[in-house]
């Protein structure tokens, strides 16, 4: 099936970026509301336009009858929803398209809400505003076979896979730092970003390790904060208030092996020290007919540094095990590179809500409005994951 120039993004809006827990006493399904409608004043639409939702990892903050009975959706004739964390983001919208292309539904809201609130007594939250630690889940076999080796949380989990990468490859922590202090450079330029002061390869190798070989400036930032994007048909695209975003192709899913990915370690061998997205980015490209030398500027998933390098390979922008050096030799550089990476800042330094800024700053890029304008930007890739599967990919094109 072909998505190609079926749907169009038309509108994208965000609350304020908020350090976590910092949004409160605003709730979850609060920003939700306030994204959305930011998001349809954007494309110069309307609540009673939308007919659709397509989310992934529970995005709105609440559950689907209570957000649209809140925001007086008059009807909902398609809603559906990626599993998995970030690794549904860029798909979020391609599910969009989806609905679109089959008839489902005419007007299609995607958007992620994020609150990590700390109440006074020290409990935390996790995003989907439950009780306990995010990682507080209940015990079960395959956690209870890697907690003993120190696998608690994603950043350790990572790591593991960031080590390999360096023995196998000869990777470098130098390059996890290009990676870090180039995002950095982009994301002071914004008045969004959270992270307005300059990163020196000093300030990267002082920081303190987390999960060797990762640091604090390898991990993404712990953020509140709402994003929505709204696609529609494109012929209705063409009169409305923005230029459309043509939404040219769109991939989710993984090897079926990949699975669990980080949490269970029972990937195959050629995809263990990757990103997860191999074949999808190969689905992608097929989808679209295009290469990655089509590409102008790439949104890459970036909770953690090492997954940026690992993308680039899985995407086809440097061979295999080549990654560190392509990074090093300048080559994701706003400006100076070959394909500018995370011209927001991304995760690591703008904000992090779970990639869906990485559509909205694609969006952007291609209507020519971004902070950090890639000159004639035609092409815009946007990745969602690594994580279990799904991994998901946008292809948008103006």
């Amino acid at each position: 099936m072909s998505l190609k120039d079926k749907a169009a993004v038309v509108g994208v809006g965000a609350t304020q970026y908020y350090k976590r827990g910092q949004s409160v006493p605003q709730t979850p399904l609060e920003m939700a509301g306030k994204a959305m409608l930011a998001a349809l004043d954007d494309a110069g639409l309307a609540v009673d336009d939308v007919d659709g939702l397509a989310l992934y990892s529970f995005g709105l903050g609440g559950d689907t009858s209570l957000f649209a009975q809140t925001m007086g959706i008059p009807e909902v004739r398609f809603t559906a929803m990626l599993t998995g964390g970030g690794g549904g983001a860029a798909g979020s919208v391609g599910l969009a398209a989806a609905a679109i292309d089959s008839g489902m539904a005419t007007t299609v809201v995607s958007l992620m809400t994020l609150q990590q609130a700390v109440s006074r007594f020290g409990t935390s939250y996790a995003p989907r505003g439950k009780p306990g630690a995010q990682y507080s889940a209940s015990p079960s076999p395959e956690k209870d076979f890697a907690s003993p080796a120190g696998l608690m949380g994603p950043g350790q989990m990572f790591a593991v896979l960031a080590m390999r990468h360096m023995h196998l490859y000869g990777t470098q922590r130098e390059h996890f730092a290009e990676v870090a202090i180039s995002q950095r450079e982009n994301a002071i330029k914004r008045e969004t970003s959270l992270m307005q002061v300059p990163l020196t390869l000093d300030d990267y190798f002082n920081a303190r390790l987390i999960a060797e070989p990762l640091c604090l400036f390898d991990f993404c930032l712990e953020c509140d904060g709402a994003v929505a994007v709204v696609t529609t048909t494109l012929d209705r695209a063409q009169d409305l208030r923005q230029p459309p975003v043509k939404v040219t192709a769109s991939a989710h899913g993984g090897h079926g092996r990949w699975g669990q990915a980080i949490t269970w370690m029972n990937m195959p061998d050629e995809y263990f020290v990757s990103s997860g997205h191999r074949p999808v980015a190969q689905r992608l490209w097929d989808m679209a007919g295009m290469t990655e030398a089509d590409v102008d500027v790439a949104l890459l998933y970036d909770h953690f540094s090492p997954m940026v390098i690992m993308q680039l390979e899985d995407y086809g922008f440097c061979p295999i095990g080549e990654g560190g050096r392509f990074v090093a030799d300048g080559n994701i550089r706003y400006g100076t590179g070959s394909i500018p990476v995370n011209t927001h800042g991304g995760n690591l330094s703008e904000a992090y809500i779970i990639g869906m800024t990485h559509v909205k700053e694609a969006v952007e890029q291609l209507r020519g409005t971004a902070v950090n304008q890639v000159a004639d930007a035609e092409v815009a890739l946007v990745t969602g994951g690594p994580a279990s599967i799904p991994t998901s990919s946008l292809l948008l094109t103006r």
